[in-house]
Order: C-alpha cells, then structure tokens, then sequence
C-alpha cells in the first residue's frame, strides 16, 4: 500500500502552512493563535482520515480477473490477451492493471487503466509477442487498487494461472490452406515447372506426342494398337525425407531477431509442409543437443502437428557438432533410402569429418547440405573500406568466406549437393530446389 497523490498534495500543503507560519512567527510577526491551532488540527484530521481510509482500503475485497488468450503463439508474431475484471463495490472504481508477463515474452499497452462500473465486467487487452520458442508459464496479475476516499492505492496479487506454448512461425501456412500451396510457393519466388513423362512412377498408356522420348515407347501397346502407343509417368510420391538439423553452438548466431536455429527451423517446417502436400513421408532428427530427438518419417497432413509438437521446445546448446556420432545413429533408424537435409553452419575446420561422414551416409541415402550464411558477412564484403579497422574486418570477413566456398566445393567435388545461403533466402532456395529434383525425378 502507498500514499496517492491527493494524499502527497495535501500533505505538501499543510506542510507548506506550516513552514509559513514558523516563519512568520520567528520573524516576531503578530498572527494570530488560532491560525496554528487550525494548521494541526487539519494535519491531525488529514491523519486520521488517512488512517480510516487505509483500514477501508485494507477490507475491500479484491476484483475478479479471468485472462484470455490463444490457444497458442507464433514465434515473433504479435497476439492480444484479453482480460476481464469484475468487481462487488457499490461505486464505480477506476484501477491500474498490469500482468505478470513471463520472461521471453515482450508486451505492448501495459499496465492497463480499467474503468468498473457496479454489477458489470470490463474486457481490457494487450498485445504479447513471443521471442522464443517453448512452454510458458502466467502466475499472477497486479492490480492497485484505490481507496474509498482516494489517499491510498493498494497493491493486489490475484492468481491468474495459464499454459501457454509458443511455436515457430507457421501461421502463414495454415492460412494459406485456404489457397493451392502452387499459389502460396509463388510468392516466395518459388515456379512450379510442368514435365511430362519423366518421372519414375507409372500412370497410364497414352498415343505417342511430339516431344515425348523414344524411351516412353511401349512396344507390345504399340504392336497390339498398330500405332506410337508412350508410357507417362508421374512423378513419385513415395518418398522420405529427413531433417538432420544441428542444435549446437554454431546455430546460436544472430540474423535479425532469430538465430540460425530458428531460421533453420522454420525451414525445416516450411519444406515439411511442402514435401507433405505433395505425397512424401517427413522425419526428423536432431543433434549436438541436450536431449537429441528422432521422428520417423511418416505421410499425411497429421505429421505436420506432430512435427511442431516435437519441435516447439527444442532450442540450440553449447555443444559442438558430432556429424560422424549422428550420422551414425541415424543410419541405425533410418534403413529404407531417404533424402537426408543436413541443416547446419559450415566452417573450414568441419572439412575432414564432414566430408568422410557426408561419404558414409551417402552409399545408403541422397544427401542434401544446407549451410546457413551470416548475413552480416555479405554486408561486410559490399560496405566500403575508409579506415584501418574496416580494412581488417573487410579481410577478415573475405578470408572466411573463401574458406566457406572452398569447403563446399570439396563436398560437390565428392558428389554431395551443397546449398549455401544466407537466412533470407533459406526458405525460397531450400524449396526450389527441393521442387526442382520432385519434377526432375531426381528423388
């Protein structure tokens, strides 16, 4: 409980009478005697009227708080939490309002002014925006509440409990179920091209075409028909893919609000729900984490759930990558052949043991790597050198860079695709080309 501002305003001025008439009464100035009695016994009642009030303040009961929110949060996305308050006083009140908000959430319009009138509920609201993925957990609500004759405002704790689980930020997606997934890809960038009869999956006989290959020719049809008769393919769908994604201390750099591992991440999700509109079997698992994950590749729009509920809490260690221990364990879950998507941050010393684990994975699987760019870097190589210490970041940036592309013209050199992009091109890259093999039958 502390004093309100109409209790300070009318301390500061009894207090200012009285400083005024000490004063004047030792400058020996005649007043008159009862003009200092006046003076205490107004500071007298202000007290006991600010001691009553206390007491009545002391006995309200405290207002009823319900918290609204989502089902859910999107990571970096801004939701409103609505809160209602409702109250037993005879008068209408006005009180301030501030939730207790858990640590990685930001808020906006906190604390909130609430206007009570008697026998009815006020709805308030605020907007809350995750920046990390995960479990949280709302305690409490505060409330100051003030008093019958205003001198006094008290502070109230009222147990509000909520869960809440925030998700990567794969609300975009579910949106776009309302549109063709070919109309959403679009705006990435992302150009579906049309084949014909080059996929490995047979569909149906069909008259020989201009442009079709002799390869598509079945020659039985065509004896029987007595005319060109092709075989079209489509393409296959029954296929799996796996994200082999790095939780260690590499992904914990920082591209704008969210780390490589959350980049990585959203990636991840965004091919997922791709690879599963177009037919294929989605896996993941993780290393280089406290807790390593594994989700076995399955079809169908319920993977997609499942996937983010294994991932909504998963976050990046201080661990270094052990690409050979996971390559290894993976290959003791995963027999049947699948596209394996290693989501990681290259660096030069990774050459050996990359390369010798990426061989060995591949007699068994197609292997992807994805090595994600600081964005920062390619900004240092463009940013113009007027000083000594913008010289030696200009080098040093160029130095590492050189290594990058060295390493990864070594794994192409050994037969293993390497996507190397910055963060802001993760997504459009990692589907294109994911596309690109779908329609080419390279899967």
């Amino acid at each position: 409980m502390k004093p309100s501002r109409l209790l300070l305003i009318w301390l500061a001025v009894l207090l200012a009478i009285g400083t005024l008439l000490g004063t004047v009464q030792a400058l020996d100035v005649p007043t008159p005697a009862s003009l200092s009695a006046i003076s205490w016994g107004l500071l007298l009642a202000l007290l006991v009227l600010a001691l009553l009030d206390a007491i009545r303040l002391q006995r309200l009961p405290s207002p009823r708080v319900h918290r609204q929110m989502p089902g859910s949060l999107a990571l970096g996305r801004w939701s409103e939490v609505r809160l209602q308050v409702s109250h037993d006083f005879r008068e209408p009140i006005t009180l301030a309002m501030f939730d207790h908000v858990p640590q990685g959430l930001t808020f906006d319009n906190l604390p909130l002014s609430v206007a009570l009138e008697p026998g009815q509920f006020s709805e308030v609201g605020y907007r809350l925006r995750p920046l990390s993925r995960g479990h949280f957990s709302f305690a409490q609500c505060e409330i100051n509440l003030p008093s019958p004759l205003g001198l006094w405002s008290g502070k109230r704790l009222l147990d509000v409990p909520a869960q809440i689980r925030v998700y990567p930020d794969f609300a975009r997606l579910y949106g776009g179920e309302l549109l063709a997934v070919d109309n959403w890809l679009s705006q990435l960038g992302v150009r579906q091209r049309q084949r014909r009869g080059q996929g490995q999956e047979f569909h149906q006989l069909r008259e020989f075409r201009e442009g079709d290959s002799l390869r598509q020719i079945d020659w039985k049809a065509t004896a029987r028909q007595r005319t060109p008769i092709a075989r079209e393919y489509e393409d296959e769908r029954d296929q799996q893919i796996i994200f082999m994604l790095d939780c260690g201390r590499r992904m914990r750099s920082q591209d704008g609000e969210l780390s490589h591992f959350d980049h990585a991440l959203n990636a991840c999700l965004l091919l997922s729900y791709v690879a599963l509109r177009q037919g294929d079997a989605v896996g993941l698992s993780t290393f280089a984490d406290d807790q390593p994950r594994y989700l076995a590749p399955v079809k169908g729009s319920g993977q997609l759930n499942v996937l983010l509920n294994t991932v909504y809490d998963l976050a990046s260690s201080q661990r270094p990558a052990d690409y050979q221990a996971a390559i290894r364990q993976l290959l003791t879950r995963q027999k049947r052949r699948a596209l394996v998507i290693l989501m990681t941050n290259l660096q030069d010393e990774d050459h050996g043991e990359l390369t010798n684990a990426v061989q060995y994975l591949s007699r068994q699987h197609q292997v992807l790597v994805v090595s994600l760019r600081e964005e920062t870097l390619d900004q240092m190589r463009q940013d113009s050198v007027q000083t000594l210490p913008e010289a030696l970041a200009y080098c040093g940036a160029v130095d590492y860079l050189n290594a990058r592309a060295e390493l990864n013209e070594r794994l192409i050199a050994h037969g293993t695709p390497v996507l190397d992009v910055p963060t802001s091109k993760l997504n459009t890259e990692l589907v294109s080309m994911y596309l690109s093999w779908k329609k080419a039958g390279a899967l």
